[in-house]
């Protein structure tokens, strides 16, 4: 008898249990508020860059080629190098880069093959072209960026480019324990670095003149003069009345009086001449570098 009292206890205080239990469950459940339904906030559009009047686009291709064969045995450090453009580079049928014109770079790094097979190193970035104009504009060797903040390094834009032009150019990149070589006349393309606002009064008055006829190049201006200069060794910088115009071996016109010709060259004793150019004659320049001890 007494087991069963005890099993009819249990059981009713069971009962009250689980009754009061959910009894405050509902209560909770009442008294709780629903939350809000959260909004997103719509997604900040990325800022658009406005377009340019007349000018240069980021990213905008110009093709050249290297001027003189490059290797890691003998170039150094910060030495320029002279790369020729291919084609013309128009904005809305104006030429604003001209089929021949200058464009420099400059070794970033430079090293010779070592031992252990080690091979050499040599890397060259793309600095700027010259406009028609007279002015510069940055470019860099890798498509894509953030505004001209990075100006890639020569070496990937070579290999890619030497599969279609130069088949065994790859070959000389990338031979273990030799000196990378990159041969004269290898084709590269490089790009604006960023958009270039340009002024086109200064580029139609040449897109006029050249096609009225009367436009001439600095090799045909009257009164000229053409000068051979050469160094020993090869890609020293030239300046000429402070103005750096290219690296040896270049030919360069000149007006007639006196000009400061200056040579130089990293790790070499810079040579430097006034020299009286005659109008229309022809001057061999040939220079021998005194190496600093």
């Amino acid at each position: 008898m007494k087991s069963v009292i005890r099993i009819a206890l249990s059981l009713g205080f069971c009962l009250v249990f689980s009754s009061s239990a959910l009894s405050q469950e509902k209560s909770s459940k009442k008294d709780k508020k629903p939350e809000p339904a959260q909004i997103s906030a719509p997604a900040t559009p990325l800022p658009t860059r406005p377009p340019l009047e007349f000018g240069l686009s980021e990213d905008t291709p110009v093709k050249m080629k290297l001027t003189r064969t490059m290797s890691s045995k003998d170039a150094t450090a910060n030495e320029k190098v002279d790369f020729e453009v291919l084609e013309d580079v128009k904005v809305r049928d104006v030429v604003v880069i001209q089929h021949g014109a200058m464009a420099i770079g400059t070794v970033t790094e430079a090293q010779p093959k070592r031992r252990m097979g080690r091979a050499g190193k040599l890397n060259i970035n793309i600095d700027y072209v010259q406009l028609v104009d007279g002015e510069k504009v940055p470019l860099r060797a890798v498509k894509g960026g953030s505004g001209g903040n990075h100006t890639g390094a020569m070496t990937g834009a070579i290999v890619a480019s030497s599969i279609l032009f130069f088949p065994a150019a790859p070959f000389f990149l990338f031979m273990h324990g030799k000196d990378i070589t990159i041969p004269k006349g290898t084709e590269v393309a490089a790009y604006v670095a960023a958009d270039t606002p340009l002024n086109s009064t200064n580029f139609n008055k040449q897109s006029d003149t050249s096609q009225s006829g009367t436009a001439k190049t600095d090799a045909a201006a009257p009164g000229l003069s053409s000068v051979i200069i050469k160094s020993m060794p090869d890609g020293a910088e030239i300046t000429v009345d402070d103005k750096f115009l290219g690296t040896t071996p270049s030919t360069i016109q000149l007006t007639p009086g006196e000009h400061k010709i200056v040579i130089l060259k990293v790790g070499f004793r810079s040579w430097e001449r006034t020299m009286t150019i005659s109008p229309n004659g022809s001057v061999n320049l040939d220079v021998s570098l005194e190496k600093i001890p």
